[in-house]
């Protein structure tokens, strides 16, 4: 980092990826931050700098102290160990410290009581639920939230769903295979010990919206620009298996959506406003990416100028909107993503979102990373009036 890059980092005040410190003189203080940083996005902690970017005068025995110091935090008070990299830098004719934290690769990294810090703005604060802490888990690709295990025994399977998938699938009847049931649902990675994981369940199980109640799609129509608790056109929570679930809210929306005449005679149905693949695209992208570590529904919207998809969970590590755009992909449900290209029009390369917005370039996605949702607004078409003299 050269002098000047310093300069304009300080007068930008901290964020989530800058944190200043005027002296370091605690490991365990020390080894706080470092953590944060890890199970976070990484970043700098700057040592030296004052909380209004001035210079605190720290010495060369300060900078030997302070290495050490580093050094002794990363290897001995941080689990699993971590390598920062340090760098010495002028700042006013005094001494500078950034110490470059990586996020790390096997999260999640605890001080030595076993503290879970992440960054929170310009702050850190201990990570206390369990689904914050299974989706830094998940994020490694230690676990992932459709393998969590669920109270719906193999006995709750639909017998001709499943019976009909296998066949087609595997090109003989289930009846034939002489495995038992409960390690067939094993070697598919659906069941464990005698119950469906989340993916098995929302798959093949019956009444799943009795097992997995929050996993369902919320659907209402308003007649505006806005959410109106005391005014809408239509509702309905949809619930059911995921091919089911796909069905009926793709049904949904097509039920609220215009269609234009686009040159056709009088008699014609007409187009769709939005091309249906556009909406095909994205219900599945949203059923099959969301984060299921979140006991929330995916919600669909429509108004009468968008329609909103807003599906529980950011988008995983490092995506960005650009990087979707483009045509990556992080597979957060690996069980339910394998499935989903035989049950659902699904392909599973990354090409979903790229095949919307080549069908209908007019699609905003918005991250958000805080609130730990994402959403996908579909805007339509103006409506055209016929003018008369």
């Amino acid at each position: 980092m050269e002098t000047t890059e310093l300069i304009e980092l300080l007068a930008r005040n901290e964020d989530s990826h800058h944190q200043f410190k005027a002296n370091v003189t605690n490991e365990a203080s020390l080894a706080s931050e470092m953590v944060a940083f890890s199970n976070t996005q990484g970043g700098k902690l700057i040592i030296g700098v004052h909380d209004d970017g001035s210079s605190s005068g720290l010495t060369r025995e300060d900078m030997k102290r302070l290495s050490n110091l580093v050094s002794n935090a990363a290897s001995q008070q941080v689990k699993p160990p971590i390598n920062p990299v340090t760098e010495n830098l002028a700042l006013n004719g005094d001494l500078v410290m950034v110490v470059h934290v990586s996020e790390g690769i096997s999260k999640p990294y605890m001080d030595k009581n076993g503290a879970i810090w992440v960054k929170s703005g310009p702050d850190k604060r201990k990570a206390t639920s369990r689904e914050e802490i299974q989706r830094m888990y998940q994020s490694v690709r230690l676990i992932h939230g459709d393998e969590i295990p669920t109270e719906a025994s193999i006995n709750d399977i639909h017998e001709s769903l499943f019976s009909a998938f296998y066949e087609t699938q595997f090109e003989e009847p289930l009846a034939d295979q002489e495995l038992p049931r409960s390690q067939i649902l094993h070697n598919l990675n659906l069941a464990k010990g005698g119950f469906l994981n989340v993916a098995g369940a929302l798959l093949f199980a019956n009444n799943v919206q009795f097992r997995l109640p929050a996993f369902i799609v919320k659907c209402v129509t308003y007649p505006g620009v806005d959410i109106d608790e005391d005014e809408y056109l239509d509702s309905q929570d949809v619930a059911g298996t995921l091919r089911q679930v796909f069905d009926d809210t793709l049904g949904f929306v097509l039920r609220h959506i215009k269609r234009v005449q686009a040159n056709q005679g009088v008699n014609s149905l007409g187009k769709l406003e939005v091309p249906k693949i556009v909406f095909e695209e994205l219900i599945t992208n949203a059923l099959i990416h969301r984060d299921y570590f979140v006991s929330a529904p995916v919600r669909v919207f429509v108004f009468s100028d968008r329609i909103e998809i807003i599906s529980p969970g950011h988008l995983p590590n490092n995506l960005t909107i650009e990087n979707i755009k483009s045509g990556n992909s992080n597979i957060r449900n690996p069980v339910l993503a394998s499935f989903a290209t035989k049950l659902l029009p699904y392909r599973g390369l990354g090409s979903g979102i790229l095949r919307a917005v080549k069908a209908y370039s007019d699609i905003v996605f918005e991250d958000y990373r805080e609130g730990n949702f994402f959403k996908v607004i579909i805007c339509l078409p103006p409506i055209k009036h016929n003018l008369s003299d």
